[in-house]
């Protein structure tokens, strides 16, 4: 019974995830969206501490170390979305979203040990076979997409306070893609390699993807971050959904296949309406002065001029045409409703 509650929990915490989502697409329900999203995650996580049982029919325990995790991260969490301000917001979304990308991580690490533990028990010669092929790549591609995350993430936050400066050098192309391959080896190797050294296979994989983390981020100019960390935040969604797979998660596995697919989009989008390739955001080049096109998307035409607000009006008074171009700016300072008021007139 105890089991068909918790199971409950996980659905109703899935359509509150879809739901949310759903809202989030207006501006006048976004606000409620979040709310609903956070009090379906509440009821998700109280379900799980409560009411998990292992195959052994075990309960979680330790609850003073996870009431205390809970508590401690709500209180970080709540003090710096309270103290933020507006301008500082991609920078905190980055930093948050690279936390996340090392839950996922983190996760993998312990299901390997968990498995590897169990394979020096049992004694068997190879790795794989101790663990079913399937388990291993969702263990796997948890462990690299959510280490390459969160360094990336770590490096974009720093970049957008001022950290880290663009790094650009020759070959880039060549060493991001000699990395990441590196990493996909490893984990095969790991997966073939004897008892006695797939924990090391496996340890040198998920450095690696830290390592193609930083190099991913590193070249990409200030400008173009937001479409980077909208591309970190899908690589979060898809570690989390791996994470959902080992541990037969419903409403974990939901919520990342939600954000890696809402991610996946808004990068797409965004790299659309930019101009940009999105094989160039992959391979950690983007935005760097190799690959920077001729045409349109990287020169100025035409002419501008600042004026002030009573010449502004003059203009506009006798304009036949007027395009607005807002900027992040615009939404810092809440101006949007003013702007559509003088899009009215």
């Amino acid at each position: 019974m105890q089991l068909d509650i918790l199971t409950i929990c996980y659905i109703a915490a899935s359509v509150t995830f879809i739901m949310g989502l759903k809202m989030l697409s207006s501006p006048a329900t976004a606000r409620r969206g979040n709310l609903v999203a956070a009090a379906g995650m509440l009821v998700a996580i109280i379900g799980t501490i409560f009411l998990y049982k292992d195959e052994n029919g075990n309960s979680l325990h330790n609850y003073s170390w996870i009431f205390a995790a809970l508590i401690i991260g709500a209180i970080i969490g709540v003090v710096a979305a309270k103290k933020v301000k507006m301008t500082a917001m991609p920078e905190m979304v980055s930093f948050f979203n690279g936390m996340g990308g090392a839950c996922a991580a983190l996760i993998s690490v312990i299901e390997f040990d968990y498995v590897f533990r169990t394979a020096e028990k049992v004694q068997t010669l190879h790795f794989a076979d101790s663990v079913a092929t399937g388990h291993f790549l969702a263990i796997a591609a948890g462990a690299i997409i959510g280490s390459i995350s969160f360094a990336g993430s770590m490096v974009a936050w720093g970049k957008l306070n001022g950290s880290f400066k663009d790094v650009v050098f020759k070959a880039q192309h060549s060493l991001n893609l000699l990395v990441f391959a590196l990493v996909i080896v490893l984990a095969f190797v790991t997966y073939f390699a004897s008892n006695q050294y797939a924990d090391y296979f496996f340890i040198a994989t998920v450095l690696l993807a830290l390592i193609y983390g930083v190099l991913f981020v590193l070249p990409i100019g200030g400008a173009d971050m937001p479409v980077v960390i909208s591309l970190l935040n899908s690589f979060t969604g898809v570690a989390a959904a791996c994470g959902g797979f080992l541990y037969n998660n419903k409403a974990m596995l939901t919520g990342g296949i939600l954000v890696g697919a809402a991610g996946t989009l808004l990068t797409i989008l965004m790299c659309k309406a930019m101009n940009r390739s999105l094989t160039n955001v992959l391979i950690g080049s983007f935005g760097s002065k190799e690959n920077t096109t001729s045409g349109s998307a990287t020169t100025n035409s035409g002419s501008y001029k600042e004026i002030s607000t009573s010449d502004a009006a003059m203009v506009m008074r006798y304009a036949n045409k007027v395009m607005i171009v807002p900027g992040y700016g615009l939404a810092v300072a809440q101006a949007q409703h003013t702007c559509h008021e003088l899009e009215k007139l």
